[in-house]
């Protein structure tokens, strides 16, 4: 990725999930497939669709472009809801509420996004989880908006690096991944010497 790009608002959420799969898809441009991101996928067809609606006082804008300049992000809103003025993101995920804040991180960087578009602050805003299938309200308070600076700070130092971080191998994690295949991460997080086993599987 040259320096002068943006960063997607995905490498965020990749980021906090795993520094290594952020690398390999947004630095080395590999994807995979699975059942958990076709089903993803799917849930966010609809919302994929540009378009705008309006039910009351509540206007529904979809597929949002947005950008902050400040934070160099870019990305598409899945849902922005206008109630008056006040813009409140929507994202949507499948499964359910996670242990860990990536989607949160996520949610907070279109809300910065957001706040740079509309000259306002976004207090709040939802993710929608498809197995639940229900919304859980957001606040982007000041340790949340401190942690999704922070994040996008070091995602932009790995890309600006050229350099993927190391695997390290946790069961759960690598079990849900997509690019467990291509990242190999028990292999070679349980090797030190990384480079010399490189060399050793390509010239067997």
């Amino acid at each position: 990725m040259e320096r002068d790009d943006p960063i997607p608002l995905s490498a965020l959420q990749h980021w906090l999930f795993c520094p290594r799969q952020c690398a390999l898809i947004h630095l080395e441009r590999q994807w995979a497939e699975n059942a958990a991101t076709a089903d993803g996928r799917i849930l966010h067809e609809r919302a994929d669709q540009p378009g705008r609606t309006k039910r009351g006082e509540v206007r529904t804008l979809r597929a949002l472009p947005l950008r902050c300049h400040r934070l160099h992000l870019v990305g598409v809103a899945d849902v922005v809801e206008l109630r008056g003025t006040v813009p409140f993101p929507v994202e949507y995920k499948r499964g359910r509420p996670k242990s860990h804040r990536a989607d949160e991180v996520q949610l907070c960087a279109q809300a910065l996004c957001l706040e740079e578009m509309f000259d306002q602050p976004v207090p709040t805003g939802a993710l929608f989880y498809g197995e639940t299938r229900r919304r859980t309200d957001i606040v982007f308070d000041a340790a949340l908006r401190a942690l999704t600076e922070q994040v996008a700070a070091e995602v932009a130092s790995m890309l600006t690096s050229g350099t993927t971080p190391p695997p390290v191998f946790e069961t759960r994690k690598c079990g849900q991944c997509s690019l467990v295949d291509l990242c190999q991460p028990r292999p070679l997080a349980h090797h030190p010497d990384v480079a010399g086993w490189l060399r050793r599987q390509l010239r067997d």
